[in-house]
């Protein structure tokens, strides 16, 4: 069983770099493609993996519908720019980006900035989640663990720089916070130090609670 997890984990990989890399050959080789169309941009490289609108139903690519404009701006150049060094970023993004001008991004996250955001949901425990929304919005003081609230907003919408974490997938939220402490995603020093203060199980609490909203 554990196996054929596998095997079908890496083909959805493998038909997901497909999907992507024809999106972005069909993209590179029209035309009649222009940076400043978003709606065009995001359907032709970014749906396959992200979804319509950038409502991802795959836990493995984040929701981009509603995420802050700057967030995606820097996220987008850091791509390009080979700031982040997880698996996924060098899989995924790095070429995709590194092909972007300024326009062409600023055109992008105008686009899924706009999107409406959508709730996550999820079956997670009652108690998990409520444990999850006390970290979030009082943090673990004893613990050195501010508040999550401080930076990404009192419902976790986000601001600015600091991305929307409401809604997203829960298991991506915990990737992320794997990557941040093991360093391979090092291009923001703040949740870096945030990362190595919190332990699995509040991890898995606070993704929980922001799944759910």
């Amino acid at each position: 069983m554990k196996r054929l997890l596998r095997y079908s984990s890496t083909a959805l990989r493998v038909s997901a770099l497909l999907q992507v890399a024809a999106a972005t050959l069909a993209f590179w080789s029209a035309p009649s493609a222009h940076a400043q169309d978003g709606a065009r941009l995001a359907q032709q490289l970014c749906a396959a993996c992200h979804g319509i609108h950038g409502d991802s139903k795959s836990p493995m690519f984040p929701k981009l519908n509603g995420q802050t404009h700057d967030y995606l701006v820097a996220q987008l150049k850091g791509f390009g720019q080979h700031q982040r060094g997880e698996s996924d970023a060098r899989s995924y993004m790095w070429a995709i980006a590194s092909q972007l001008d300024d326009p062409t991004i600023a055109s992008l996250a105008d686009y899924f900035s706009q999107q409406a955001p959508t709730a996550g949901g999820g079956t997670a425990d009652a108690a998990l989640v409520a444990q999850g929304q006390m970290i979030f919005e009082q943090g673990l003081p004893d613990k050195g663990v501010p508040a999550c609230a401080s930076c990404h907003g009192a419902q976790g919408q986000g601001n600015a720089q600091f991305p929307r974490l409401a809604g997203q997938h829960a298991d991506y939220l915990m990737r992320q916070i794997e990557v941040f402490q093991n360093g391979t995603r090092a291009n923001a020093p703040v949740m870096s130090a945030v990362a190595h203060t919190l332990g699995k199980d509040d991890a898995k609490a606070v993704t929980a609670f922001l799944q759910s909203r």
